[in-house]
């Protein structure tokens, strides 16, 4: 499959790096053509892996992964353009996150999620929300943690779904682990959990966790 990642963070890198390993085609995107570490991650990389702006990418992918910051979400987005979204599965894992006064704060929060924002922004995109309750290192190799720890996802359109499921499936994510949480509503679930990751990593002071659902029997 050809996959666009947008964003060139550590997230955006990762994700787009165990694509290349899993025999994927990447286009790393960011806001400018000649963004430095773009750049330098597709001439390291080489063969299957290129760089470009956000329509470039979002152009050249046949998947769209958005790893920017959750509050730069839209604004990314709209720069890959609504053309090259239209139709395409949506991979969101952001978190809206920022630091006010030493202190996380989530916008939006509650009422609202990014992940919903990107739906009703671009209405023809397939928007699944995943994976942004890990670490990204959690995220393209679950074995990381011992135990039946679960990735959840949610999104309207039951299709997408099956593909993200699958691509999760090839990052390491055993299918029985993969807990569908319905609607693109259920963004909001999943983004507020962020505040709890925080104080766990505090407590952990590492990254190398995740929880794990059990229920009766």
């Amino acid at each position: 499959m050809r996959y666009a990642v947008l964003g060139t963070g550590e997230v955006g890198r990762t994700l787009a790096g165990r694509l290349l390993e899993l025999g994927h085609e990447v286009t790393l995107g960011s806001r400018s053509a000649d963004n430095p570490v773009a750049a330098e991650w597709a001439t390291a990389a080489a063969g299957r892996a290129h760089a470009g702006t956000f329509a470039d990418a979002a152009a050249a992918g046949e998947v769209v992964v958005n790893a920017v910051g959750g509050r730069v979400a839209l604004e990314a987005l709209e720069a890959a353009g609504a053309e090259h979204l239209a139709g395409k599965v949506l991979v969101d894992v952001s978190n809206p996150l920022a630091f006010e006064d030493g202190q996380p704060r989530l916008d939006p929060v509650e009422s609202d999620s990014v992940g919903e924002r990107i739906q009703r922004a671009f209405p023809h995109a397939r928007v699944v929300k995943t994976l942004n309750t890990v670490n990204c290192r959690v995220m393209v190799d679950p074995g990381r943690v011992p135990g039946e720890h679960q990735v959840f996802v949610c999104g309207a359109d039951a299709r997408a779904k099956e593909h993200v499921r699958a691509l999760l499936g090839e990052f390491g994510w055993p299918a029985g682990r993969v807990l569908d949480l319905g609607g693109i509503r259920a963004a909001r679930a999943l983004e507020m959990y962020l505040p709890l990751w925080l104080a766990l990593f505090g407590r952990f002071g590492d990254a190398d966790f995740n929880i794990e659902v059990r229920r009766p029997g």
